[in-house]
């Protein structure tokens, strides 16, 4: 079961709709540190979905996805910076694999393939946030990111505490 990575529109993102509302409440639901709390209602999801196709069609994201037999497994999305003094830069966000196709690889080739859609835009400088203590934060050191540090308290949990953040960049070969 190989899933194929592909880069999203703003129309895949309304013909993919239901399965990106079950991605994101799975991820929500399944304790991500995503900016959302658990449960996520499906008009939640919905609303977040239609935020990002909002900024797709503005130039202003990337979104890829993993399909695996026509459904989405799995999403990143690399946000781009629009200041002048910040073009060669983007925001790793939101890298959401369902907990049916976890551990199968999905994560890293959606984060290597968003690497090469940076360089198209451009982007030489990656950054990424993750909860500490999070599997992510495992997976983003063995591709080449460099830790730089933690802010604590950062981000709450489904239990209302506060977990810290950690911070990492990776500087895009040509």
């Amino acid at each position: 079961m190989t899933a194929q990575i592909v880069i999203f529109t703003a129309a895949d993102v309304q013909s993919y709709l239901g399965d990106l509302v079950t991605l994101l409440q799975d991820a929500v639901d399944t304790g991500a540190s995503v900016g959302f709390m658990p449960p996520m209602s499906a008009a939640e999801a919905e609303d977040f979905w239609h935020g990002i196709s909002a900024d797709l069609r503005a130039g202003t994201r990337v979104m890829l996805a993993a399909l695996v037999e026509g459904v989405v497994a799995g999403s990143v999305q690399l946000g781009l910076a629009q200041r002048p003094n910040s073009l060669h830069r983007a925001e790793v966000q939101k890298l959401l694999v369902h907990n049916r196709y976890r551990r199968r690889g999905i994560g890293k080739h959606l984060m290597l393939a968003l690497e090469d859609a940076a360089r198209e835009y451009h982007r030489t400088l990656l950054v990424l946030d993750t909860i500490k203590g999070d599997t992510a934060e495992q997976l983003y050191p063995k591709i080449g990111y460099i830790r730089v540090g933690e802010i604590p308290q950062f981000a709450m949990i489904a239990d209302r505490s506060l977990e810290a953040t950690v911070l990492f960049y990776k500087i895009l070969s040509a």
